[in-house]
């Protein structure tokens, strides 16, 4: 068996962040996303894989480069425009050998799951078998019909009170060699895309045997920007304590950390759960450091800054006396001394922020900002909650900054200064 890995997108809904990045190499856990699918299918025997790139492909061509530092062998191929789950699939048909499995770059999945799904079609060998999970409401997704694992149907996003089942598609697929048959005969969607689940339709309808395989583990689709810090809370719970760089006395470590080489710890900071420090990292002194916290190389946060459970990319600074809370800050910024990056509303309700001009509710009763690469802060500025700062931003000092702030743009405050003489006599 062999992998498709769909990463040609650039993930819109995750801006400013993916303005310069593609959404599959932002970092988790010390982590690109995709490299966690990547080593899924490595530790389960599959090791010939081929990227489906278009956006930025090649920060994925450099840093996977031919697979080999992963234990895999890597393919590329470049997808000519975005047309569709259905059309990137279909540069796999010269790929393929006898069986294929193809998944988002974007998601994160529990080993098992892989595991699960092959053997599963190994035992049944269908033409496809679709990856399904059970949600609540299962009107935003496309829902199957399914008979004895044999799926009839598969509806997209029908009203809750019509969905045929709670089973939705999980978007994760082994197929045979069909399946390109169909692709070629799928006719363009409304959409302008062409639409697998079409393809698989025709299957149905052609007598093919599609089965679906239910699967009751964690995978996390990570779609919202707020999810790449749930994301991160989850994969940091699972880190054990390796040190590689230096601790200095006075440091107070309670959790597991991760300390890559050239990196210290100062005197007087003070870490309680569990953290990731990249490479050339200088954290302190007397700084407070909490749970699920992932720092990329060359990171340098400055005395007596507050950091909770936030993920600060490679080569930005944050400057002493600032407090960043439930955050994700890009790389090459700067965060001034005395910035305040807060997580939490007046009246604790969950924060909402901004999704392609429409207002998102998190869900998060604690969410601070998503501050995309090149952004400087000046001393005293102060951001609220759900606020978004496109890159190459600039924000003045004194600012409170309470709406989101586009791209290569500067805000900056106009204060009257009345100046007075202290020794003019007042009469």
């Amino acid at each position: 068996m062999k992998a498709i890995i769909l990463c040609a997108g650039e993930g819109s809904r995750m801006r400013p962040l993916t303005l310069t990045k593609p959404k599959t190499m932002l970092p988790v856990a010390g982590k690109p996303i995709m490299q966690y699918n990547i080593e899924s299918l490595r530790e389960n025997g599959i090791t010939d894989i081929l990227l489906i790139v278009r956006y930025k492909e090649e920060m994925v061509r450099n840093y996977f480069g031919d697979g080999s530092e992963f234990g895999v062998n890597i393919t590329y191929k470049r997808q000519k425009d975005f047309l569709g789950t259905a059309d990137a699939i279909s540069y796999g048909k010269d790929f393929i050998e006898d069986s294929l499995i193809v998944l988002n770059g974007d998601i994160i999945l529990d080993d098992e799951i892989i595991s699960d799904f092959i053997n599963k079609y190994d035992d049944l060998k269908p033409d496809t078998l679709m990856l399904l999970t059970e949600v609540e409401d299962p009107s935003a997704f496309g829902v199957v019909e399914i008979d004895e694992g044999h799926i009839k149907s598969i509806v997209e996003k029908p009203k809750k009170e019509e969905a045929p089942s709670n089973l939705v598609n999980a978007g994760i697929y082994i197929f045979n060699e069909d399946i390109f048959d169909k692709i070629e005969k799928t006719e363009v969607s409304q959409r302008g895309e062409y639409e697998i689940t079409d393809s698989l339709t025709m299957q149905i309808e052609d007598g093919k045997n599609v089965m679906g395989h239910k699967t009751d583990k964690d995978w996390i689709d990570v779609g919202r920007p707020w999810e790449l810090i749930e994301v991160n809370e989850e994969l940091i719970k699972n880190l054990k304590t390796e040190i590689k760089g230096e601790i200095e006395e006075g440091a107070h470590i309670h959790g597991e950390i991760f300390l890559d080489e050239g990196s210290v710890i100062r005197a007087g900071v003070y870490i309680v759960g569990n953290v990731y420090i990249g490479k050339n990292c200088d954290i302190g002194p007397n700084s407070y450091i909490r749970g699920n916290s992932y720092f990329g190389d060359n990171v340098h946060v400055g005395n007596a800054v507050e950091i909770k459970n936030s993920i600060i990319m490679e080569n930005t600074n944050v400057s002493h006396l600032s407090y960043v809370g439930d955050s994700v800050i890009g790389s090459n910024c700067n965060i001034a001394a005395g910035t305040n990056i807060a997580n939490l509303r007046f009246d604790n309700k969950s924060v909402k922020t901004k999704i392609k001009d429409k207002m998102i509710d998190s869900g998060r009763r604690k969410f601070g900002s998503i501050i995309g690469d090149s952004v400087k802060t000046g001393i005293n500025s102060s951001f609220s909650p759900g606020v978004k700062v496109g890159h190459n931003a600039t924000i003045g000092s004194g600012v409170l900054l309470y709406g989101d702030v586009p791209s290569d743009t500067r805000v900056l405050i106009k204060q009257d200064h009345i100046i007075q003489d202290k020794n003019e006599k007042k009469e």
